[in-house]
């Protein structure tokens, strides 16, 4: 065989050192916004002055479904003003989040300041599937959070009553949420009644 038909194979000192393709993130919803735009407001209970809805939350503000963009969007920053959120790679985000999409049961909801192009609120209803109630569907609002510069603008309630009607729609038997005590009141608004039963964990690692 001729050498300009010869080739040698070399394996480029770089190679070790180029990083594996990963899932970068992207605006990908992780639920179909359009659920959020359809629920009929007219069936809230609460009041808002001056009115807002999941259609018009604010001047420059967007309610709508997570993506893992958000990661870069302050998301982090404002979930660790609820509780300790810990550090969390961008592999474990994405791995996390497509999990949640794929299972269809988890709808991260978040407020974004279009302005500033920030996370500004949270929430997330969770939907668990019971064999008890005919096979039947429990939704939980977990993880309510406003950031301390968007306090007073009736974020946790729109959030609130917005999800509160999502697990409606899902039609879900009944929805629940833990909260302290001091919270009862502003949760009372929504319909939701303080129960009978204890709320008891473990906690096996912060």
């Amino acid at each position: 065989m001729s050498s300009a038909h010869t080739r040698t194979l070399t394996r480029s000192p770089f190679a070790a050192m180029m990083p594996v393709a990963t899932v970068m993130p992207d605006d990908t919803p992780m639920f179909d916004p359009s659920i959020l735009q359809e629920l009929d407001w007219s069936e809230n209970t609460t009041t808002f002055s001056p009115a807002i809805s999941p259609l018009d939350p604010g001047d420059g503000l967007v309610l709508r479904p997570l993506c893992t963009a958000d990661l870069n969007r302050g998301f982090f920053k404002v979930l660790g003003q609820l509780t300790e959120a810990g550090v969390v790679s961008p592999e474990q985000f994405i791995k996390t989040f497509e999990h949640m999409k794929r299972s269809g049961d988890y709808y991260v909801t978040v407020v974004e300041d279009t302005n500033l192009g920030q996370i500004v609120a949270t929430a997330t209803l969770v939907i668990e599937h019971k064999f008890t109630h005919s096979c039947a569907k429990r939704g939980r609002i977990e993880d309510v959070v406003v950031s301390g510069e968007c306090r007073g603008k009736q974020l946790g309630k729109l959030l609130t009553s917005t999800l509160t009607l999502l697990s409606k729609r899902l039609n879900c038997y009944k929805i629940t949420l833990e909260c302290l005590p001091k919270n009862v009141d502003f949760y009372k608004k929504f319909g939701y009644l303080v129960s009978d039963e204890n709320y008891m964990f473990q906690r096996f690692f912060n």
